[in-house]
C-alpha cells in the first residue's frame, strides 16, 4: 500500500471533525530576516529592537502578518491541499504578541460544508486556532476554501454556511498588555501621521510597485511550508486553466501589507483582520500595487487609537485609472475590475 498522502477531498470532511496540524513550527532570527527580504517591509515595530522597547516590549516581536502566514501554512495539508482557490477570510484575531523562540502548534475545527452544483468541488468552512508553547492562544481565525471532490457528482448533502462577523468590534481588540504610546519617536517610524492626520472615508495611493518573481513567490510559500499544488507543482498546472502557478494570496496581502508603510508608516500592530478575499489570482511577472481606505476611526485610551481599514491590492495598473472604474463599480454594485486581485478588511493601532 502506498504510503503517500494525497490530502484531503470534500468528501473527507464533516462537519464538527478536528484537525490537529503536523509539525508545529518554532519561529527563528532567520525567518524574520527572510520575510523582511521576501516582502520589503519596513515597519519600525518589527525590525528595530530599540524601537519596540521605547513602545513597552520586552524584545522586538514578530509581525503578525509573518505569524499568521507560518500558522495559515500548517493549515494547508489537512484543508487545501487539493484546494481550488481559498475563498476568504473572517474573524481573525491577533491574541498574544508572538516572539522569536516561540513554537505554534494549530488545530482547526470544520464549522460549514456545501456542495457546488457543478458536481466537482465543495466549500469547507473552518474555524483555526494557533497556541503557543504554553497553550496559549496567540491567533484566531476562519476561512472558507473550494476544495476539489475525489470523485464527481452530487452527493445531495445538507448545506451549513456559519454566521460570519463582518468586523472585529473595537471594544473587542486584543491590545497588548505592553503597548505604551506614550515614547513613540516619529523619527524612527518614518511618518508623523497620528491617528488624528487621517478621516474616514479618505484613500491614500501607496503608489510603490513590487513585481513578483518567480523565485520570490515559491520561496515566499517555502517559508511558510504551505505545500499547495496549486503554488508549487507546474507540471499540474501547465494543464490547467491558467496554465501556470497562481501566486499564494498570502504573499499578496504580506506585499499590500509592506506597500501600505508609504502612508501608513505609523500603523505598526495589526490588530485583526474583519474579512477579505482574492479576487482575481496573481502570477509570477505582475506588478502589485495597494491602495487603502479609512473606513473608521476610533479612540482607544492610552494615547492608542484603532482605525479599520480597507487595503485594495491590484496589479499592473495605476491608481489613476483604477479609481474611476472603482467608483463605477460601487455605484452600479457590479463587480470589481479585474485587475484588483485582493481586497482586505483589517484593523490596526496607531498612536493618537
Amino acid at each position: 500500500m502506498n504510503k503517500a498522502s494525497r490530502g484531503l477531498f470534500f468528501e473527507d470532511f464533516s462537519l464538527g471533525q478536528v484537525l490537529y496540524h503536523a509539525t508545529p513550527r518554532t519561529i527563528t532570527e532567520a525567518d524574520v530576516s527572510l520575510y523582511i527580504a521576501l516582502t520589503g517591509s519596513r515597519f519600525s515595530l518589527f525590525c528595530n529592537q530599540e524601537f519596540a522597547q521605547q513602545l513597552g516590549y520586552s524584545k522586538q516581536p514578530i509581525d503578525n502578518v509573518l505569524a499568521f502566514q507560518i500558522a495559515f501554512g500548517k493549515t494547508v495539508n489537512d484543508i487545501s491541499l487539493n484546494a481550488v482557490a481559498n475563498l476568504g477570510y473572517a474573524e481573525v484575531e491577533f491574541l498574544e504578541t508572538v516572539y522569536v523562540g516561540d513554537t505554534i502548534s494549530v488545530a482547526s475545527e470544520v464549522i460549514g460544508l456545501k456542495e457546488n452544483s457543478n458536481g466537482k468541488t465543495g466549500i469547507v468552512y473552518v474555524h483555526s486556532k494557533a497556541m503557543n508553547q504554553q497553550g496559549h492562544q496567540v491567533i484566531s481565525w476562519k476561512r472558507w476554501v473550494m476544495v476539489h471532490k475525489r470523485q464527481e457528482g452530487m452527493q445531495n448533502t445538507f448545506a451549513v454556511e456559519p454566521q460570519l462577523s463582518s468586523q472585529v468590534a473595537f471594544d473587542n481588540l486584543s491590545i497588548p498588555q505592553t503597548l505604551n504610546m506614550s515614547a513613540y519617536d516619529e523619527r524612527l517610524s518614518g511618518e508623523s501621521y497620528r491617528m488624528k492626520s487621517y478621516q474616514s472615508g479618505e484613500w491614500i495611493d501607496h503608489i510603490d510597485g513590487l513585481t513578483i518573481d518567480d523565485s520570490e513567490h515559491t520561496m515566499a510559500t517555502k517559508l511558510y511550508q504551505n505545500n499547495a499544488k496549486v503554488h508549487f507543482n507546474q507540471h499540474q498546472m501547465s494543464s490547467s486553466k491558467h496554465q501556470k502557478r497562481l501566486v499564494y494570496g498570502g504573499h499578496i496581502i504580506s506585499l499590500c501589507r509592506a506597500l501600505s508603510h508609504n502612508g501608513l508608516a505609523n500603523a505598526q500592530w495589526l490588530a485583526a483582520i474583519n474579512g477579505g478575499a482574492h479576487l482575481n489570482p496573481s502570477f509570477a511577472g505582475d506588478t502589485i500595487y495597494a491602495a487603502t481606505r479609512v473606513m473608521e476611526v476610533q479612540e482607544l485610551g492610552a494615547g492608542i487609537g484603532a482605525m479599520r481599514l480597507r487595503t485594495l491590492g491590484y496589479k499592473n495598473n495605476s491608481w489613476q485609472e483604477l479609481k474611476p472604474q472603482l467608483d463605477r463599480a460601487n455605484q452600479e454594485k457590479s463587480r470589481l475590475p479585474s485587475d484588483v486581485v485582493l481586497d482586505l478588511d483589517y484593523t490596526v493601532l496607531i498612536p493618537n
